[in-house]
Formats: structure tokens, sequence, C-alpha cells
């Protein structure tokens, strides 16, 4: 039996669930001293004076670093060229402030002492002399041109305008029978890992030798921009990834904070570890935060000929690294499933004072079908139609694959109505529908909210979609991998080793996959982008042909027949043409390492490297369908029903399938019901802390009803697709339309997520 397919428990959980984890808290080494940050608590001001003479002369205290003492050793953390960028040239974010803070949050002093508790003791004597400026807190605002510009040099606040066309669109809307507008928003908010930011950074002086120990999706793109902007960087850079506790986007940028503690560890030659309190955590970095218009020109049958969007993306202060990907990917995505002949979409990203965002599960998908998806609910309430035949009816065909939106994307493959189909009836669509009609009108408010969405996987460019490994047999017969993604819950280690099992005839547990540690390969992107099978999996797959192949040759020349009759299984390499003409996995391997015994011309060893890259990008589909009935007294909402179907190509495990669907899911519906990073006018935070932020909690989230279809990708040598971020796009406007259409039916008008009973209450209660 091959061991893909087969619903493995993943390998890291027995040491994971026992204790047996290894995070950036549990790290210590010999001399090892600990950082704090001093942060801004004004939204925007200017720093007229820093005063650290009392925290210094504390007893402890190694030293306290501020923005002007290494201004001429650290560049600024710059953001990434794009064409929607040309001629706008952001400030770079500071590791520490220097002038001004734009955010509150914004680090502006590092204290370094023997123990976290005298760091923490000494950070409260530093004194920071704000001078307060004006306030850019509303988008729109921005949008407008009339806040106050953040960046006097930029002249204003908008920075970015990422925009896709196709078609007539005059011609269209003039074809239209009915114009269908709506005006929907994304809040902020945060990706909350279970673990927070993290760094251990060791200097050896003799070798001139720095080590990151960090808690990141990226390893060598911090290891690139810490050779780049530290400016006396040192001649070698490791950066080394231990357990993570949850990325989840939130991880992949190069932080202010690794980069001040990489200069730091340089100058007191000393291990600095930094862990990041829950409340800097809430305060470092955001996530969607969109508005926006949408018009749609439809035909009396449902028929969607065209569509304009405007989208304004509220960014923050400063644009890290990976900024700005998710307005461009939301401009690009927001076409959803959908055969839509002619759109014009545009998002204008702006700054305000608040902090940073960026990719955060999904990055741009979320945020674009959440006005896709709104959009055709209100095109079937307006046309009084059934909103999933809407959807059905514009599908993009199975035979019109590949196909390219007219926002520019192109889709590898599909088979969008089965999934549809199976979804209705695991979600007894039909039975709901009927019970919303046979109730009176002081009956319960029950809504049924659909969402139908593609997701791609692989990355957005050339160098995302590409990947590198090694697969190597030792003369023992164990088979390590190495590889540039590393899991933070993706069960990499498990899928993987199914992956080398099947293709070696070997078990998993003779199989070792090896990754977060820049020195074992020499570049590597990470894993975001649902990236992990589709790219670091291909690459590996790549390798182990490579060496299925030299194996081959090796154990055709002991058994005396042609490579092409061998075949590896239960742990030997055999030929299939007479079973009895066999050898074990481990002869062979020893074999490649023995020249007398290997044929002319062979080099000893089984080492593969071996680079992939995606040709097009794979795009899985989702249908989710929530069922919920609304309390008229106090807003409540109740699940009744959750069916989601996935397509994400070849399953490789679907157990781990299954955990990704329901932790991504449970993300989602937190952004639907209770999720928001507020702020007052003032700029300030008003939900710092767990206290305040409505994380989702297990016993709120509702029984999930799953099943699958799969229709494999061509781009890839497995036919796989992404899952890790796919449930996400659904989920948070599955529910939000699910309870506008129970406000629908009460007269009361449609809100926006999150949807909390407050809100839902004000809404039935006018």
């Amino acid at each position: 039996m091959p061991y893909v397919g087969q619903p493995l428990k993943r390998f890291e959980d027995h040491r994971l669930l026992t204790g047996g984890g290894s995070y950036l808290d549990d790290m210590t080494m010999p001399e090892m001293v600990h950082a704090v940050f001093v942060r801004s608590t004004h939204a925007s001001a200017t720093i007229g004076a820093i005063d650290v003479a009392t925290a210094r002369a504390l007893p402890g205290v190694v030293a306290v670093i501020t923005g002007k003492d290494i201004a001429e050793a650290v560049d600024d953390i710059p953001h990434r060229d794009v064409p929607e960028m040309e001629g706008v040239k952001i400030p770079g974010h500071p590791a520490l402030a220097r002038d001004k803070v734009c955010y509150v949050g914004q680090p502006i002093a590092m204290v370094i002492a023997e123990d976290p508790y005298t760091a923490k003791d000494a950070l409260e004597l530093v004194q920071v002399d704000y001078k307060p400026l004006p306030i850019a807190e509303d988008p729109l605002l921005a949008a407008e041109g009339t806040a106050f510009p953040i960046h006097e040099e930029l002249g204003g606040n908008v920075v970015m305008r990422a925009h896709e066309s196709r078609g007539d669109l005059k011609k269209t809307f003039d074809q239209a029978d009915r114009v269908v507008r709506g005006r929907y928003s994304s809040p902020r908010l945060s990706a909350a890992p279970m673990e927070t930011r993290a760094v251990l950074a060791s200097y050896q002086h003799e070798s001139d030798s720095l080590t990151l120990w960090t808690s990141t999706q990226t390893p060598h793109r911090v290891k690139e921009y810490l050779g780049r902007l530290l400016k006396n960087a040192p001649a070698n850079i490791r950066v080394i990834v231990p357990d993570v506790g949850g990325g989840f986007g939130q991880k992949v940028e190069l932080w202010p904070e690794e980069l001040a503690l990489g200069y730091a560890a340089m100058l007191v030659q000393r291990p600095i570890k930094w862990v990041e309190e829950r409340w800097e955590n809430l305060l470092a970095y955001h996530a969607r935060g969109f508005s926006g218009e949408v018009e749609a020109a439809v035909k009396n049958d449902g028929t969607i000929l065209g569509m304009r969007i405007r989208l304004v993306a509220d960014m923050g202060a400063y644009f890290l690294i990976m900024s700005p990907g998710p307005p461009i990917n939301a401009v690009h995505r927001v076409a959803g499933p959908y055969a839509i002949a002619d759109m014009d979409v545009e998002c204008v990203a702006v700054l305000t004072n608040k902090p940073p965002t960026g990719p955060y599960r999904g990055a741009g998908g979320p945020e674009g079908a959440y006005f896709m998806e709104r959009s055709i609910d209100q095109i079937a309430k307006e046309l009084d139609l059934d909103p999933a035949e809407v959807r059905r009816s514009n599908f993009i065909k199975p035979e019109d694959f590949p196909y390219t939106t007219a926002t520019g994307l192109v889709y590898d493959s599909g088979d969008f109505q089965p999934a549809l189909d199976k979804a209705l009836d695991l979600a007894d669509y039909a039975g709901y529908r009927k019970a919303q009609a046979d109730n009176g009108a002081d009956g319960p408010l029950i809504g049924v909210g659909i969402a139908t969405v593609v997701k791609a996987s692989g990355g957005t460019n050339n160098a995302m979609r590409s990947s590198n490994a090694i697969v190597k047999v030792e003369p023992s017969g164990q088979v390590k991998v190495y590889t540039e993604v590393s899991p933070h819950g993706q069960g990499t280690e498990t899928t993987f080793s199914q992956i080398v099992a099947d293709q070696l005839g070997v078990k998993p547990e003779d199989v070792q996959v090896l990754h977060g540690d820049t020195d074992m390969l020499e570049s590597g992107q990470g894993t975001f982008a649902s990236r992990g099978l589709t790219v670091g999996g291909s690459a590996m797959y790549v390798g182990l042909q490579e060496a299925r192949k030299k194996m081959s040759l090796i154990a055709s020349s002991v058994l005396e027949c042609p490579a092409e009759n061998i075949d590896f299984e239960d742990g030997k390499v055999f030929n299939r043409e007479d079973r009895e003409r066999v050898m074990g996995f481990a002869e062979a391997a020893s074999a490649a390492h023995q020249p007398d015994l290997l044929p002319a011309g062979m080099e000893p060893g089984l080492e593969f490297p071996a680079v992939f890259s995606l040709p097009a990008n794979p795009f899985g589909f989702a249908v989710h369908i929530a069922v919920v009935e609304i309390d008229r007294d106090n807003g409540h909402l109740k699940f009744l029903r959750y069916a989601a179907v996935h397509d994400c190509g070849y399953v490789i495990n679907p157990m781990l399938l299954e955990g990704q669907i329901h932790g991504a899911i449970a993300q989602g519906l937190g952004q639907a019901r209770t999720e928001v990073t507020a702020y007052d006018v003032e700029g300030q935070p008003l939900n710092a802390s767990f206290m305040d932020y409505g994380m989702p909690k297990a016993q709120a989230l509702p029984e999930i009803h799953l099943d699958l279809t799969e229709t494999p990708s061509p781009t890839n040598p497995m036919g796989v697709k992404g899952i890790g971020e796919l449930p996400t796009v659904a989920a948070p406007v599955a529910v939000a339309n699910a309870v506008v259409d129970a406000l629908a039916r009460s007269r009361a008008g449609p809100i926006d997520t999150p949807l909390t009973p407050e809100k839902i209450w004000r809404a039935l209660h006018g």
C-alpha cells in the first residue's frame, strides 16, 4: 500500500505535545543577556531628546542603544520595488526611531541587561521627549488627500496604485439590464500567532560570524537583508529557525528588532535574546484593512457582464519588504472563479499613523473575495435569484482552462460545479432555504451564506515559484532531504517523508527532513503562499527521480537486468520481471559509495541537488456554506450548519489536509465574528491585549462538515495545489453573507465584519 494518500499523524506531534519542542523562549546560551524595547506611546510625534543616563547606570544593565546610536551603522528597512509604486520612495522603516515616530509601538531604543527583569526595570527609566504632530488615522481621508502627510517629502499619503483592466467598460455597462452597487469594508486585524516574534543573536569575533536564531518563515530573506543593511556586516551570517509556533504571514518579514539585535550582538559580543510580549505583537503588524465600492453590470438572468471595483488599503505608516503584496494580489484575485469578460479594478494604498501591514493567511485573497462574494449575493438579492445559481451560471467552464481572468491571472485547471453540488448537499441547502421560506415574520432569523473562491499557491513571481533541495542517501540507507521550506504547523516532515517513502520504497521513519538553516542550502524563499508542497515538495520530487535513476543503474549492474526493470518497494530493490533477483535498499545505497561496485564511469555517492520552478500557479477551489440563526433580542449568532468542499489537487495526507482546513476556517471565523484592531482618532490602540482583542475560542466554533474533489494541477509533477490559505479566503465572507441574508429577512440593512452581537443588534433595531 502506498504511503501517499494515507492519513498518517504528524511525526513531530508527540515531541511537541510532550514538551519536547525547542522554541526561542526555551533557548539559552552561556553569557546570554536579555533585550527589551522602548516603544512609542504616540502615533505621530517628533523626538526632542531621549534621556538614557539613569537607565544605563542601573546595576545589571549592559547597554542602552538609541536610534541615533546606530544611525551610521544600520540602514533602514526598504520596501520592495514594484511597478505599482513607480516614482514613490517611502522612507525605510528604521531599526530604531531617530527623529520622529509614526505609530504607537514603534521601537525607539533597546535596553540590554543581565536578566529580563532588570531590562524591564531599566526600560521604565528611559525618558523620551515627544512633540506631538497631527494624526492621519482615516484611510479614506488619506485617499482623498485631506489627511496630514505622514512623511513630508512625499507630499501626501497615497503611495501605491494597483490597477488592472480589460474591455470597454462603458460599452459593457450600457448593455446591462441592471447595475448593482455595493460598499463593503474588511477591517484591520492581527495574525496573533501562538508564539510571538523572538530572536537570539550571537556574534563570534574570531570568525567574524553572526548567527540569528529567529522565529521566521523566511530565514534566507533575513540573512540577505542583514547582510545588506548592516553596514559593517560580518563575513559570515547564519540564520536558524527552531520550532515555530505559528507564522500566518506575519513572520515573512525582516523586522526592525532583528536588525537592531544583529547590530547589538556585534557591539556587546555576547548572545542576546528577545522575546516579544503579546501587547507588542498586537501593535507591531496588522493585515487586511480594505474598504471599497463595487459596481456590477448584469443581465436579468444573473449573468455578470462586467465590474468596476475601487479599493482603499490602509497600509500603516511604513511599508515593510512584503507590504506591497496584499493590495496587488487583491486586485488580481478579486475576479474569483467567474468568467467575467470585462473588469476595471483599482486599489489605492495609503499611509496612516498605524503599524505596517502585510501578508496574512491568504495575502490579498480574502480581501478580494470579500468584495466579490458580497457582490454576488447582492446581485442575487436585487434580481430575486438563488445565490448558488448566480454563482453556477457565472463559473468558468472546465473546457476553458487554462483561463486568463480580466485581472491578468492565468488559472491552470478547475472543475467548480461538482464541488458546489457536493457542498449544497453537505449543507442541506435546500432544506434550510425551505426553513427560511416557512418562517413567519416573527420566526427565527435564519441566514444562509455561500462563498466560492479560488486561491493560487506558489507565489507571485518567478523567484517565489522556484525552490531548491538536496536529496541524499546515506550508505546506511537513511534518506535525508534538505529543503528550504520549514514547517510551522503544516506537517512538512510527514508529507515529505510519505513522498520519499513511495518513491524509494523505504519506510517514512527511514527519512529525515532537514530545514530551517541557511547553512544547509545556499538560497531559499521560505514558507508562505502555500508553496510548501507545490514548490518545495516538487523540488524534492525532482531530486528523488535522480536518486531512483542512479540507484536503478547500480542495481541493474548487480542484478544483471535492464535499469528500466528496477523497482523499489518494502526496503528492497528488485527486478520486476524476476522478483527473485533482489537486493536490500541499504545494500544498494552502500554499493553506491564503493567505487569497485559501480558501473564504469559512475561517480560514487548518492547526493542529488535539485531545482524546480512552477511554470504557472496552481489554483485551488473552495465552496463554503454557512447557515446561521440570529437572536432578535440580543444579536447573538448561532451556527446551524457549516459545510465546506475543497479542491486542492492530489491529496498527500488527508488527515493533515483536514487539520489545515480546520485551522484556516477557525482564523476566518475569527475575522468574520470578533477580530479587529481598533484605533481612536488620536491613533491610540483600543484593544492591544487578549482582554480586548476578539480571538476566537474553540467552544464558539461550529462543527465543520468537509468533503473534497480532486482536479490535479498540470503545473507540477505531483498534481498538488496548496490548501493552507484557501479556506481562510472563503470563511469570512461566507459567514458575512449568512448574517446579511438573515438580517434582510427583518428588513435590516447589511453590515460588515466583524459581526459582533452589538453590531447585529443595532442593525436589527435601527
